[in-house]
């Protein structure tokens, strides 16, 4: 079930880099850090306390006079269900600690709050823990569970905090965006940012329509856009050209990119569009330098010196890779004033239909893996650490996941072969119970979670099916994400927007390198 491109990670164009925290080991000498001496004596007893706590617990509780004595075999298996939880609990104390004052020199004030957070996590887990061991009723252990919504709390967007631009632009003005690179989740990050674009420079813009890019209505809500912001700002490739009588013209095409191609856009998408009955006059640059590979940091004044102009119509090209004011546009909900949660979101078919989904086969509080593999393995191993692991390492990733977020079944979003994801599944068994993978089931008019889909024509379409994918991640309770996959990148996006992000959310197998790795051809 594919997902992405088969040749996305081929070209460097269609995936975001991500950079991974390399966890420092614990070292005597580091506790004269500067950390040591910004932060009070007490609370580094506090943290001492919590290990030695644990430390004690593992040997008191598992050999106390109440519990040594006792033979029952289901009470023996609590007992080392215990304490294999016990000594889980220290080491990621340990891994807290290392990951907290090995690696900083600087502890914010939001960060120390994790700290304090997590913590209270460990400590909590404890007292169930003892629980676990001294809880006997009828000869049998009476085990609490520790609730995941304890652990993975929903992360709070603070949207108040926003920083953000209105758009109100002129009718009579348009930005004709043009995305290019990669596939549909590229694309929609190119959309995004070419809708800052527009907002700052006072303009409608003009969604491409299906001969010269994605048919966008088919996966998006269009008309929510201009419902969340209250005005008309953006159009349909067919009403812009009703508007302008089918002979529309690109007034001002002023690149943002200029290296490795003006507007990287080619000659064949240019002489498309011109079939299209667009004409446009002479292609210029924005600045003559500016490259995909190294973009530099521009600032909303940059834009609107280099992009305003009276001209009705303009065009900049595909803006996939542009550095405007980074932090303003990856904020969630992003940088544009509305009343929405979300200006782009999934069309109201694909989400009633990933609810209908979920409603059948997954209920609340699942997790959902983005397990991208097809093209992967060279992608991956061309950075430092590779991001592509082994099945066991994988699986072993994904069952701490699990047991974190206490849930019974995974939604696989996967373009993996059936061998790999075979492997994976047999390898997912916790408490001698399989963690089921859930895939989306080939058509069957028997179930009708599918129904809307069907009966609008838009089952089978690659394009619908990708986004109904990240809608259903995008909804669970804990999302595993591929390090570096755009698609990965938008459902992150979604989760924020919607404020179902978690603070159990990570990339696969984060902070690990893979433990195989194979050589260069």
């Amino acid at each position: 079930m594919a997902r992405d491109s088969p040749n996305e990670d081929d070209d460097h164009e269609n995936l975001i880099h991500q950079n991974k925290d390399k966890s420092a080991s614990f070292r005597i000498e580091e506790l004269q850090s500067p950390i040591r001496r910004r932060l009070s004596k007490g609370h580094y007893l506090f943290a001492a306390i919590v290990t030695v706590i644990s430390l004690v617990a593992t040997i008191y509780l598992f050999c106390s006079s109440k519990i040594c004595g006792t033979t029952s075999d289901r009470i023996k298996e609590s007992q080392l269900r215990a304490l294999y939880l016990l000594n889980k609990q220290r080491s990621s104390l340990f891994d807290l600690w290392n990951h907290t004052f090995g690696t900083s020199n600087n502890i914010t004030a939001v960060r120390f709050d994790q700290i304090k957070a997590s913590l209270l996590d460990q400590i909590t887990l404890n007292r169930h823990i003892k629980d676990t061991l001294l809880s006997t009723e009828n000869g049998t252990v009476s085990v609490p569970i520790v609730n995941g919504s304890e652990i993975c709390r929903k992360i709070d967007p603070k949207s108040s905090k926003r920083r953000t631009i209105e758009w109100k632009p002129d009718p009579n003005k348009f930005l004709f965006a043009i995305c290019l690179s990669g596939q549909m989740s590229n694309h929609l990050i190119c959309l995004e940012k070419h809708m800052f674009f527009a907002a700052v420079l006072n303009r409608v813009l003009v969604i491409p329509g299906s001969k010269f890019d994605y048919q966008y209505n088919l996966v998006l809500d269009i008309e929510h856009i201009n419902e969340c912001i209250g005005r008309k700002t953006v159009i349909s490739f067919e009403n812009f050209m009703e508007l302008k009588k089918n002979h529309a013209r690109i007034d001002k095409f002023i690149c943002y990119f200029s290296i490795p191609l003006p507007c990287y856009t080619d000659e064949d998408h240019l002489k498309q569009l011109k079939s299209l009955g667009i004409s446009m006059g002479k292609v210029e640059t924005a600045w003559k330098s500016e490259d995909i590979e190294n973009p530099s940091p521009k600032t909303v004044k940059d834009v609107e010196e280099k992009f305003g102009t009276k001209e009705d119509v303009i065009a900049i090209g595909d803006v996939f890779f542009a550095n405007v004011e980074k932090d303003w546009v990856l904020q969630p909900r992003g940088p544009i004033a509305h009343k929405c949660k979300i200006l782009i979101e999934p069309s109201k078919l694909i989400l009633l239909t990933a609810q209908r989904f979920i409603q059948t086969f997954l209920g609340s509080g699942f997790v959902a893996l983005h397990f991208r593999r097809h093209g992967f393995l060279k992608f991956c191993n061309a950075k430092k650490p590779s991001c592509f692991y082994p099945i066991p390492q994988a699986a072993d990733c994904i069952r701490q996941m699990v047991e974190k977020a206490n849930t019974s079944v995974i939604y696989l979003s996967t373009d993996a072969a059936e061998s790999e994801t075979s492997l994976l599944q047999s390898m997912l068994v916790m408490n001698g119970k399989t963690i089921p993978l859930v895939k989306r089931p080939p058509r069957d008019s028997a179930e009708k979670w599918d129904s809307l889909l069907y009966r609008h024509g838009l089952d089978g379409d690659d394009q619908v099916e990708a986004m109904l994918d990240k809608t259903i991640c995008a909804m669970a309770s804990v999302f595993i994400g591929a390090p570096g996959s755009t698609f990965t990148e938008d459902i992150l996006r979604l989760r924020k927007g919607w404020e179902t992000a978690s603070s159990c959310d990570e990339y696969l197998c984060h902070g690990e390198e893979p433990n195989f790795i194979a050589g260069d051809k």
